[in-house]
């Protein structure tokens, strides 16, 4: 059977990046071609080229990368357009959704007005009018209380929510092709079950052609038509999603199939000390307001105690918005916060900027998104050391960077990359920084938020493994904040369940898994395993 003409046909692509260390090959001749309506998947780990390979695609590279081969769109090479004609069909004919809403979203504009200028630009249209289609377009992805969501800055949403308003942006001009990458590693099962649906309810409704970039198979199972695995810059395998998936040709698309966190962590003894402890801690915000309205306060965090033992893993779950990560930053002090934190047996709650530098380095966080916390002008030497510079002032600098060296070697990663700068390194590797960075201080608890999140499962299992040998190794504590149930349950000893800021259950890890007591944590059981059930159709 013929295969239609395609709308996207990528040929002989090939992107590489100039590095202080030389030319780093990202992508090595890859061809993806694209029918009009159809949905295509590439998977394959992180560093396999996948996210690059669409980025050249719309010429979105970074400055020191250059991409060569073809890359026709309706017959025209996008490689070769001028700024002009590239941007006049970037945005309007063919729409991005990045896999990390937050970098993408300007912090310093609200919602609406995000929305609002592109539909301007591409559409002509006055601000009246804009406005009411940005508002449109956010019933449209079903953002609750839209309204008031327009005048909402994008560190009020929820990752659920900012995920939904980069669809909505994605959409606005219509686009005849919409590149979806990784736009629901953030997400918990629940809300990345309703976007999946909305995503393949749109597509129905507006007949576009979609390229999801992902690392998880049972997305590709649900949505692809047919799907490319790459591995090393290269395509090893492509063709029909249920051929692929269910009678794979090549071991490394055998290998992604079988990647899962194994193991389990086993309860510290009730003598174990108790290191960081929270008692009725809660987080209030204040959203909109303005001239002639008046403000909202929203309990991001309610009256919720826990404490944290010397050695232990807690698992802190729920769906996005629950609280999670609010919680975990109240117990580092990085928000203002009710109640009583203690670290190390000693009140904390009161203190100001000044007084807690000292026990920063006691209290590290890991962040969910590696590339937005990780500053593009340093290299990652610079970066790893960066704390050092505070709490050891009278390091020289060769001594700094000695000790950033063995920081990456400890999580695996070549010293010798640490001239690099983190766009030139994949989301597994920018992790593995970001736990160096946390690690070089020797801390005693680290808040980890989602940071197996944006990972594919074979990578997951390696962060996996080594949190868990770092943990053996410094006898360190840890907050597990997740989504990832499989992950949770490889990690934590202890978990708690959190719904709209309050723990709703919480106990030791199997019994949370084997045996819940509330309605809403077997809801989340109940979605993780309909996930698992999709991977082994």
């Amino acid at each position: 059977m013929s295969m239609p003409e395609p709308i996207l046909s990528i040929r002989g692509l090939r992107v590489s990046f100039d590095t202080l260390d030389g030319t780093v090959e990202a992508v090595r001749g890859v061809d993806i071609r694209l029918a009009a309506g159809e949905t295509v998947a590439i998977v394959g780990e992180s560093g396999s080229g996948k996210s690059q390979t669409m980025m050249a695609a719309m010429r979105l590279l970074a400055s020191n990368g250059r991409a060569t081969g073809r890359a026709d769109y309706r017959g025209q090479n996008l490689l070769e357009l001028d700024k002009a004609a590239i941007n006049a069909i970037r945005g309007r004919k063919i729409s991005m959704i990045f896999q990390e809403p937050m970098t993408s979203l300007d912090p310093l504009y609200t919602i609406g007005n995000q929305l609002i200028e592109p539909i301007r630009r591409h559409q002509g249209l006055s601000r009246a009018k804009a406005r009411a289609e940005a508002l449109r377009l956010l019933e449209l992805v079903r953002i609750p209380e839209p309204e008031r969501r327009m005048r909402s800055y994008p560190y009020e949403l929820s990752g659920g929510q900012r995920q939904r308003v980069m669809i909505a942006m994605a959409l606005a001009n219509n686009p005849e092709i919409l590149i979806a990458d990784e736009p629901t590693t953030a997400l918990d099962v629940t809300i990345q079950a309703q976007i999946l649906a909305l995503l393949a309810e749109l597509q129905a409704k507006l007949g576009m052609a979609i390229v999801f970039i992902t690392h998880d198979l049972n997305i590709v199972r649900r949505l692809a038509d047919r799907v490319y695995v790459m591995r090393e810059g290269m395509v090893v395998e492509e063709g029909p999603t249920d051929r692929v998936l269910s009678a794979p040709q090549h071991d490394y698309t055998r290998m992604l199939l079988a990647a899962e966190p194994e193991g389990h962590k086993s309860p510290v003894p009730d003598a174990a000390p108790v290191l960081l402890e929270g008692r009725e801690v809660s987080v209030t915000f204040e959203i909109g307001g303005g001239f002639l309205a008046s403000k909202l306060a929203l309990r991001a965090v309610d009256h919720v105690s826990l404490a944290l033992r010397r050695g232990q893993t807690i698992g802190i779950v729920g769906e996005s918005g629950s609280g999670k990560s609010t919680l975990g930053r109240a117990m580092l002090r990085l928000m203002p916060s009710d109640g009583e934190v203690l670290f190390a047996g000693r009140d904390i709650s009161g203190l100001g900027a000044g007084d807690m530098r000292p026990l920063r380095k006691g209290l590290q966080l890991v962040f969910q998104d590696p590339f937005g916390s990780l500053s593009p002008r340093m290299t990652v030497g610079q970066i790893v050391s960066e704390g050092l510079r505070v709490h050891q002032p009278a390091l020289s600098a060769r001594d700094r960077d000695g000790l950033a060296a063995a920081a990456l070697a400890e999580v695996q990663l070549d010293p010798a990359m640490r001239n690099r700068y983190p766009h030139e390194f994949s989301g597994g590797q920018r992790q593995r920084i970001a736990i160096a960075r946390a690690m070089i201080l020797k801390p005693s608890v680290v808040v980890l938020d989602e940071p197996t999140s944006a990972l594919d499962r074979s990578v997951q299992k390696q962060i996996v493994d080594l949190l868990r040998g770092l943990q053996a190794k410094h006898g360190l504590s840890y907050l597990f904040i997740s989504h990832d149930l499989a992950v949770v349950r490889a990690m934590s000893d202890y978990v708690l369940v959190m719904k709209a800021g309050k723990i709703v259950e919480e106990g030791e890890t199997e019994r949370i898994f084997d045996d819940p007591v509330q309605d809403y944590t077997r809801a989340l059981m109940a979605a993780a395993v309909d996930n698992q059930r999709f991977a082994n159709a």
